[in-house]
């Protein structure tokens, strides 16, 4: 899928025609010379001055993130690609930057970001109630966090929640809502499981080990079509939120904010909708709340 992105190399170079009769004169050769030359320095510089557009000259740039398909995982070929890897790797190329995608523990996101071990986070990134703590390319899609339970299970609403026990990913949004109250509808719970790694978290429902999990819908829809797990989504969200992609907050190179034009670029110009729908039905759902004032 990311090499749908790559640009097509295009060489633009002075043609010359052969010339039929053999010239005698000395003096016709210098002047044709003279004149090959300058045309030829012409065309250097009118090449120089407007570089035909190719991945030759586009500068590397380190994009950090865990698995979280569909946003970013590794396909058949051990490859990255997802819902994320292709819009950034689209606005990083259409502002002359080719990312690298490194799989981070997400918990350690902030601290790579202020080593500059990775240049930004992106991987269904939570942007809603972390606007200053990043400096942000965003946001390009909504999502919502979720809470998820058993089909047989008893919690119908967010207010069953009381006395029981929930499963998150560390350092999650999710995480934040329960242990700091950020949402008044949930009660409190008998206690919150914080799991470094998402994957633990599905598992750990179906054994009965926990009453519920939360975090984003499209995981969820994802892990249930990728592993034929049968779970029941509340009805009442955790939060709505947008997504973005992340840069160190005192990162002044400006990526970021030229990142954000393009990512609105791609709204309007039909991408972002091509890359979501080949992942997610009805992929206006997901865009909507973002861009709702052009309609």
């Amino acid at each position: 899928l990311a090499q749908a992105y790559q640009g097509v190399r295009l060489l633009y170079l002075p043609s010359c025609k052969e010339r039929e009769n053999v010239v005698k004169s000395r003096r016709m050769i210098a002047v044709i010379v003279v004149i090959m030359l300058s045309v030829c320095t012409l065309v250097g510089c009118l090449t120089e001055s407007n570089p035909p557009k190719n991945t030759d000259n586009l500068q590397p740039i380190t994009v950090g993130s865990d698995s979280y398909p569909p946003f970013n995982f590794l396909d058949e070929n051990g490859s990255p690609t997802g819902i994320d890897v292709e819009i950034t790797t689209e606005a990083f190329r259409r502002i002359g930057y080719e990312p690298t995608f490194t799989f981070i523990k997400w918990e350690d996101k902030d601290i790579l970001l202020e080593k500059g071990e990775i240049d930004c986070v992106a991987g269904c990134f939570t942007m809603t109630g972390r606007e200053n703590q990043y400096n942000w390319a965003g946001p390009y899609m909504k999502s919502r966090q979720v809470v998820a339970v058993n089909p047989s299970s008893d919690i119908t609403s967010l207010a069953d929640l009381e006395g029981k026990a929930v499963a998150v990913q560390a350092t999650t949004r999710p995480e934040q809502i329960f242990l700091q109250g950020l949402n008044s509808r949930v009660p409190n719970i008998k206690s919150l499981f914080c799991f470094e790694d998402r994957a633990l978290l599905y598992p750990s429902l179906g054994k009965g080990y926990i009453d519920a999990i939360a975090l984003h819908e499209t995981s969820i829809l994802q892990y249930e079509q990728d592993y034929g797990m049968d779970l029941r989504i509340l009805d009442e969200p955790l939060l709505e939120v947008d997504l973005g992609v992340a840069f160190y907050k005192e990162d002044d190179r400006g990526i970021a904010e030229r990142m954000d034009e393009v990512l609105d670029e791609m709204h309007r110009d039909g991408t972002l909708k091509a890359i979501i729908e080949k992942y997610l039905d009805d992929p206006e759902k997901y865009l909507g709340g973002v861009y709702a004032s052009e309609g």
